[in-house]
């Protein structure tokens, strides 16, 4: 979905462009239009982890002059302050950034990624009112990032659709069961912990429905609408597409080695492990308090992320039944609760947590949750059973 683009032209560029077609005659200026090509850029996606979702820009085009650049509202940089942190509450700038299309070409070609170009059918008037808000644009060229609804894609549309003689009607119906979940899990099967770590992080707002401009935050999503929109206007109708063609083919992508074992692999062996603790602690009568300190303090750390996450400004995130799982009060008891554990005395927390735990099952029926947390509800269901019933036991034997 975020593109860095390396090498970018400055964004006086596109300004100086537009101030020429003003200081020309009439003629020279309706010249200058008539070759003048403007066209939606789509980039399927590559293996670095910002590119998963593919990418959008905006290319213009001057035949006669050689004018050949890319408008692109991706552009970030790693080396901001707080980077991440800011990222993840949502509060990450971007900026549009001009670059020459020579350099988009090798960067794609770089990365084996094609690039479809979809030429608009446009008039000079609107070819001229996309210009200069491109070049108004350039003028304050940041913008507060917001992944589903205000991207590098979302910023394209709404540059080359709201600057028309007329309104884009977009072909066929919907797709009336798209939710954002199931729109990015399209694109990120081959990086299960990619998926994971979303999955992990978005809430039931994710699970939604949505409209078709929302799901136009996708690069191939809005690709494919523009591909049998038209314009209608006082005119009548025209296809908003004239031409569509490859500019950059693909090539063979090399999906990269991640971590061996998916999410729902370990979790699995984390079931295994919390069953044979509870079969030796059955079968010898001890007590393996260390699992259950290992057990909350990780489920703690764990739940400090999903807490941290409802002060988010991303869409879709704050509202996460998995916390219901996962969330901070098992950091702050391991101390008292593994001390009565010890002593064989029974604390709170467990029946607390398997209500909590029952609550997530039910959950399931309005939210989708990250592989493999079933089964690590089940693990952690399974040990809070046989706390109750052990300790229960041995309360009863004294």
């Amino acid at each position: 979905m975020i593109a860095l683009c390396r090498h970018i032209k400055p964004l006086l560029l596109l300004v100086f462009s537009i101030a020429a077609l003003s200081c020309h005659a009439q003629s020279d200026a309706d010249s200058r239009l008539d070759s003048t090509e403007i066209s939606l850029l789509t980039c399927s996606p590559h293996q670095e982890v910002y590119s998963l979702y593919g990418h959008t820009a905006i290319r213009v085009r001057n035949a006669v002059t050689g004018e050949d650049l890319v408008v692109n509202y991706g552009v970030f940089d790693f080396a901001q302050p707080h980077f991440v942190t800011r990222f993840v509450f949502g509060l990450t700038d971007y900026s549009m950034g001009i670059m020459p299309f020579s350099l988009f070409y090798q960067e794609y070609r770089y990365y084996n990624s094609s690039v479809t170009q979809q030429t608009l059918n446009l008039t000079r008037a609107e070819k001229q009112n996309i210009l200069k808000a491109l070049a108004d644009n350039a003028q304050s060229p940041t913008y507060r990032y917001n992944y589903f609804h205000d991207n590098c894609t979302t910023r394209a549309r709404d540059m080359l659709t709201q600057h028309l003689d007329g309104e884009v009607h977009y072909q066929g119906a919907a797709d009336s069961s798209a939710t954002f979940r199931s729109m990015i899990h399209d694109f990120n099967e081959q990086h299960p912990w990619a998926r994971f770590g979303n999955d992990m992080l978005l809430g039931f707002g994710a699970d939604r429905r949505t409209t078709r401009s929302e799901t136009q935050f996708l690069p191939t999503n809005l690709m494919d609408d523009f591909a049998t929109a038209t314009i209608e206007g006082e005119g009548g109708s025209r296809p908003l597409v004239k031409e569509t063609r490859e500019v950059v083919p693909g090539g063979v992508q090399v999906v990269e080695s991640e971590f061996p074992l998916r999410p729902l692999s370990c979790f699995l062996l984390l079931l295994i492990v919390t069953l044979l603790v509870i079969a030796i602690e059955w079968k010898t009568g001890s007590t393996l308090w260390g699992y259950d300190a290992i057990v909350l303090t990780l489920s703690g750390l764990a739940g400090i992320v999903l807490t941290l996450m409802i002060f988010s400004h991303h869409p879709s995130v704050s509202l996460n039944l998995q916390l219901l799982l996962l969330n901070p009060l098992p950091l702050l008891l391991v101390i008292p609760v593994v001390r009565k554990t010890r002593r064989h005395l029974q604390h709170w927390w467990w029946k607390a947590w398997t209500v909590l735990i029952i609550l997530f099952f039910v959950g399931s029926f309005i939210q989708k949750y990250a592989e493999g947390m079933f089964i690590l509800a089940l693990s952690l269901l399974c040990l809070c059973i046989w706390r109750l019933q052990k300790n229960s036991q041995k309360r009863k034997m004294k």
